[in-house]
């Protein structure tokens, strides 16, 4: 309806609807909403077309991802005919065979930890490093071997980065929603650093930045060091993992036979678990970071 006021102004029309409806308990009652936003109305009818949408976009989906899956099945099948038995004989066997023959168990447990604990400091990757310490020390040495070392390889960079407090911060202001999450593992309590920390290192952020940024959001460096050896232990099994895989892979090549039918079923559900885990708690971390940045701290 419209009307005119005392100055002469009219207001614009103002249009209800009256909408009947029963109680679920036997009560009837009406509905009333504005008229202009009919279309933003999510009753029976807007479920059902939307419904109907995702129906008829259904059929498209799952034809592109059953392509997808075919390809990437044809893809795996190709690497593990030809690829991976070329970079076995080719690339692997032969690293394998030069350090086998050069080094000595304890010489090589020293270079391993040596690497792993300096690489970090100097921005390198230490994960070949890792397939290597589970290739030939297995789940049980190899994890300490390299959880060890990682204690030293996440506490250099944290006190060099001191240093360079005003540079880092200055880095960090450059880039204020990335930085919006390292800084929240510089605030509230104890337990909440540590927890900050954990979620960080497992998340996808850049495992060797964090470990300079780390110091610029005045984390502490108890539950620094803490949480970033609980967050590396996913990352630790998965390396040894693939070590392991991959020694299995080349010991089949070396002996130029294929892999038995339980030895390739258990290969492939083991991959694919890992791969699985590491997702689901990659986007578990990932969540519990945007609810941690919203929760009140404790002091």
């Amino acid at each position: 309806m419209t009307y005119q006021e005392d100055d002469g102004g009219v207001v614009p029309e103002l249009r209800m609807r009256v909408e009947g409806d029963i109680n679920r308990e036997g009560g009837d009652y009406l509905k009333l909403r504005d008229g202009e936003g009919d279309e933003a109305y999510d009753g029976v009818g807007g479920e059902r077309s939307c419904l109907c949408c995702w129906r008829g976009k259904g059929v498209g989906y799952w034809v592109k991802l059953a392509l997808l899956v075919t390809c990437v099945g044809l893809l795996a099948a190709v690497c593990i005919k030809w690829v991976v038995p070329f970079l076995m004989e080719k690339e692997v066997i032969p690293i394998i065979n030069w350090e086998t023959r050069t080094f000595s168990t304890p010489v090589l447990a020293v270079l391993l930890f040596a690497s792993v604990a300096l690489f970090p400091t100097l921005l390198l990757p230490s994960s070949p490093s890792m397939w290597v310490a589970g290739m030939t020390f297995g789940y049980g040495y190899g994890f300490l071997l390299i959880i060890s070392a990682a204690a030293i390889g996440v506490s250099l960079p944290y006190f060099i980065g001191s240093l360079f407090l005003h540079k880092i911060q200055g880095w960090l202001e450059k880039y204020p929603k990335r930085a919006a999450i390292l800084r929240a593992a510089g605030e509230g309590n104890w337990f909440h650093q540590f927890r900050a920390v954990t979620l960080i290192r497992i998340s996808p952020f850049p495992y060797i930045l964090y470990n300079y940024c780390a110091v610029a959001t005045h984390v502490k460096y108890g539950p620094y060091i803490l949480g970033s050896l609980v967050g590396m232990v996913p990352e630790t099994f998965v390396a040894i993992y693939t070590g392991i895989f991959i020694e299995t892979l080349a010991d089949a090549s070396t002996d130029h036979h294929m892999l038995s039918a339980p030895q390739i079923v258990l290969n492939v559900v083991g991959f694919c678990a890992t791969v699985i885990t590491t997702i689901i708690i990659t986007v578990y971390a990932k969540r519990q970071l945007k609810v941690l940045q919203d929760e009140p701290l404790l002091s």
